[in-house]
């Protein structure tokens, strides 16, 4: 797992979930090695990917995204380009259809709906209760955010970032690199000292 963050304490929760792998370790920045995880240790940091790449077989990049797509996709194409692979993983509470598409290195979390024809990209976060709804196309190195909407034929190019709770109508595309924001409803609630329900 490449990154020690919240992300990655998300994406652990997930893996353990769905039981399909055995987790060896963490990658992340030098000054956190010998630091553990979730009870993951922190073994290596990005200068050790070359030796890693020879003892292991699977990596998952598992830093956040938020207004920065560039340090995810940086170590998805040096795991890549290094002959490592990059697995799909679906939370076991998620729902994806058997006539949806993912792209490896994807992460799919709790409760999250990719729906019939849907296509999601490369090295993507579709967070918890996200849905990609029925013909929308996610892009590579994407994160929909949680509780975003995402409706029928939405298109979202390379790169892009769409915030917690946005609603994203049917038909619209949304241009490479682009950074959605949360529901400005919800922030304009939480900054006046009201509660949001």
């Amino acid at each position: 797992m490449l990154g020690g963050g919240g992300h990655c304490r998300s994406c652990i929760d997930v893996i353990e979930q769905q039981g399909e792998f055995r987790i060896a370790g963490i990658v992340d920045l030098p000054e956190h090695r010998g630091q553990s995880v979730l009870g993951y240790p922190v073994f290596a940091d990005d200068a050790d990917l070359p030796a890693l790449l020879r003892q292991y077989r699977y990596f998952l990049v598992t830093i956040g995204q938020i207004k920065r797509y560039a340090p995810r996709k940086q170590l998805y194409e040096a795991i890549r380009d290094g002959g490592g692979e990059l697995p799909v993983i679906v939370s076991p509470l998620a729902y994806v259809s058997p006539h949806a598409r993912i792209g490896q290195g994807t992460i799919v979390m709790h409760h999250a709906l990719i729906n019939s024809c849907a296509s999601v990209g490369e090295n993507c976060i579709v967070n918890t209760k996200a849905l990609v709804e029925h013909d929308a196309v996610v892009g590579n190195h994407c994160h929909i955010s949680t509780g975003a909407l995402l409706n029928g034929g939405v298109i979202v190019e390379d790169e892009c970032f769409v915030g917690s709770g946005a609603v994203v109508r049917e038909g619209i595309r949304i241009g490479r690199g682009s950074v959605i924001g949360c529901h400005e409803k919800l922030l304009d609630d939480i900054g006046q000292g009201r509660t949001v329900k």
